[in-house]
């Protein structure tokens, strides 16, 4: 069992740590089969793997989700109260096609194509969760996932995600979540893993 430190309790994450989360989620995130697509270019991956987070998380989930952070981890996570304030507004959206450049209209795909997966039902939704390769195997991101999902079980309700990562599988498994669906991106983007978790306890 990994035990727990004082670099891995969860927090809260505010805005004053945008440039933490930003930089923690953009090293998170440089292997993952999604981000690769969306951002090609290995030599200015990370760069802009930073300003998507960072975007996401100070106008966006940081605003309308449930943040959490370790030393070396962060999650964002959306419940059903969040849902409908957690969109992107136009500000947003112009912003993150900004970043992606001309990848905007497959990023802009990729989303509307997973909308087209998602859950009707109420449900929290595990938008985002990584961490730092030197971290992992350390349980920062156990203990997020821990954290969010004893939220969503107090709630009574199930949880959501997606992964386009096939060696996270059974990590979300471990947890609980079972793969719902397989399918992949338009436009020969890579494949997506829809998953669910049922809440769990008394």
């Amino acid at each position: 069992m990994t035990r727990m430190t004082l670099a891995n309790i969860p927090k809260t994450a505010t805005i004053d740590d945008a440039r933490t989360v930003g930089l923690t989620l953009a090293s998170a995130f440089g292997d993952d089969p999604m981000m690769r697509w969306f951002f090609p270019d290995a030599a200015t991956r990370e760069a802009g793997l930073g300003r998507y987070f960072t975007t996401l998380f100070t106008r966006q989930y940081g605003l309308h989700g449930v943040c959490e952070r370790t030393e070396s981890a962060a999650a964002f996570w959306v419940s059903p109260e969040g849902a409908d304030k957690a969109v992107p507004d136009a500000e947003t959206i112009q912003e993150l096609v900004e970043i992606l450049g001309d990848r905007a209209p497959a990023f802009q795909e990729a989303v509307m194509a997973a909308a087209e997966h998602g859950p009707t039902e109420p449900h929290w939704y595990l938008a985002v969760i990584g961490a730092g390769p030197a971290a992992r195997g350390q349980g920062h991101g156990s203990a997020l996932l821990r954290s969010g999902l004893a939220k969503a079980d107090a709630a009574g309700l199930p949880v959501y995600l997606e992964s386009s990562k096939p060696d996270n599988l059974p990590v979300y498994e471990h947890f609980g979540f079972r793969v719902r669906e397989e399918f992949s991106l338009p436009g020969g983007g890579p494949v997506l893993w829809s998953m669910k978790r049922d809440p769990q306890g008394a």
